[in-house]
Order: structure tokens, then C-alpha cells, then sequence
């Protein structure tokens, strides 16, 4: 077994009160010496990442983890690493006492969605650290508040009835998204890890619509492929794969302003 999927109890957790970004804390502990993998979680972020730069500030009662993974697979597979993480969220907060698992679905690339509204969102960044890819996989869970006014509408499980604490989410997160890593082996067992995540994806078979970085495109989501990507079926007939993107239904989101925030709690 790689020592990147070693059962929970041998990952170990660093809790801190507040930072920055858990993702840049773990980052700048990791070019200190620190050991991958471990989590690390925070009360409080002051400056949270998300998807493009942009920043935030994250108050506490959510949780915000990142866990730090080393040559977590081949680079050929990591670009599926988001449909690991994404699955191992929904089935963390699946498995939460007091909730149906039929209210929760996930959303291309990056968020889980209770009864259609944003629970959870991912952001995972990339680097090479003394000559070894690292991968820094940030996951952000609404449990007491969420924010108003996104363009995709959030929630918090304390909107959906759970009072559930920021620990509590974070023991089944970290045991949910150990065994899902354990399921992929490094890309090895990916087609089990795309039927699952096809399973309770939201929005597929349906009209959608793509923002790009410099467009928008709408079509019929398709499917996912092996790497990841979305495949968007055009009116044309043609298929065209999508590696990076923000997904609406039509009628959702304006075409012309920022995307949602990826992370911190999930905006």
C-alpha cells in the first residue's frame, strides 16, 4: 500500500485556530520538513483560496482541511484526482447520522450539492517540492453558515437541520477520503471510481451551459471521460471535452461575471 493511502489513524491531523489558507499552510509546512500525508485544519482563514486567485475571508463553525498528498499517482492519472476527492466528500457527508444520501449529488469540477444548493467545494493545487510532485487537495464543508448571494445558491447543513461540528464532519471526511484514494490505487481503479461519481452526478443527460475563461458554451452533458474532463455534447452533434470550467443550468448565473469560489467554506 503507498504510504499516501495508510489507513486514518496513521495520517496525522495539525489543528490550528486560524491561518491565511489551510492550502497555503500546508504548503509552506510541507517546504519546512513536514511529513506527507498529513491534514491540516483551521477555526478560521483569513485569506481562503479559491479557483483563480480569488480570496476570502472563511469565519468559523465550517470546516476548512487541507490534506497534503506526495506522488499521490502517475501524472497520467492525476488529472482524475477531482472525481476521487469529489466522491469521497459525497460520501462523507452522506454518511452524516441524520441525512438521506438521495439530497446529495455532485456538480463538475469541484462542489457537492444538497438538495441543489452548494455544501462542499474542493480546491486542489499542484506543485513540485524538492524534485516531488505534491498535490494539496483543499475541501471546504458549510456546517453552521454559508454565504448569501452566490451565484450558485449555497446551504449549510445547519440550514438542512444537522447540527453537526466542524470535527465531527472532518472524522468522517478524513476516513471517507482515505478509503476513496484506497478505491482509485493510483489510477488503477478508476473505471469503478467514474461509474460512481456518474452515478450521482448532477445535471447529466440535461442541457447545461459552460463558462470558460474567455466564453461561454452550452450543450447537453454528456458524460465524463477518463481523465476528467466533461464531455459536452454541442448542437452540432460534435463532442467537445472540457478540462476547466464553471457549470450552470441554463437560466442560472450570469454568462459575464466571476465564478463561484471554490472553497472557504463552499461559496
Amino acid at each position: 500500500m503507498s504510504a499516501n493511502l495508510r489507513p486514518i489513524a496513521a495520517v496525522p491531523r495539525i489543528a490550528l485556530d486560524e491561518v491565511d489558507s489551510t492550502n497555503a499552510e500546508a504548503l509552506c509546512r510541507l517546504a519546512a520538513g513536514e511529513t506527507a500525508p498529513f491534514w491540516l485544519t483551521a477555526g478560521r482563514q483569513v485569506a481562503g483560496r479559491g479557483r483563480r486567485g480569488r480570496s476570502w475571508t472563511s469565519e468559523p463553525g465550517n470546516l476548512y482541511s487541507s490534506l497534503v498528498l506526495v506522488e499521490p499517482a502517475p501524472a497520467e492519472h492525476l488529472g482524475a484526482l477531482p472525481l476521487v476527492v469529489g466522491l469521497g466528500v459525497h460520501r462523507a457527508v452522506a454518511g452524516l447520522a441524520g441525512l438521506d444520501p438521495a439530497r446529495l449529488r455532485v456538480k463538475w469540477p469541484n462542489d457537492v450539492l444538497l438538495d441543489g444548493k452548494k455544501i462542499a467545494g474542493i480546491l486542489i493545487e499542484a506543485n513540485e517540492i524538492a524534485g516531488r510532485r505534491t498535490v494539496v487537495v483543499g475541501i471546504g464543508v458549510n456546517c453552521a453558515h454559508h454565504p448569501e448571494g452566490t451565484e450558485w445558491p449555497a446551504t449549510s447543513l445547519a440550514a438542512a437541520g444537522l447540527a453537526v461540528s466542524p470535527d465531527e464532519v472532518f472524522a468522517c471526511l478524513a476516513g471517507s477520503l482515505a478509503a476513496t484514494l484506497a478505491e482509485w490505487d493510483r489510477g488503477a481503479g478508476l473505471a469503478a471510481i467514474r461509474r460512481a461519481w456518474l452515478d450521482i452526478a448532477s445535471g447529466l443527460g440535461e442541457p447545461i451551459v459552460v463558462r470558460l475563461p474567455q466564453s461561454t458554451v452550452s450543450g447537453h452533458f454528456s458524460t465524463i471521460d477518463r481523465d476528467g474532463r466533461l464531455v459536452l455534447r454541442l448542437a452540432s452533434g460534435e463532442e467537445r471535452r472540457i478540462a476547466a470550467g464553471d457549470v450552470f443550468l441554463p437560466g442560472t448565473g450570469p454568462a459575464d461575471s466571476g465564478a463561484d469560489e471554490a472553497r472557504g467554506g463552499a461559496a
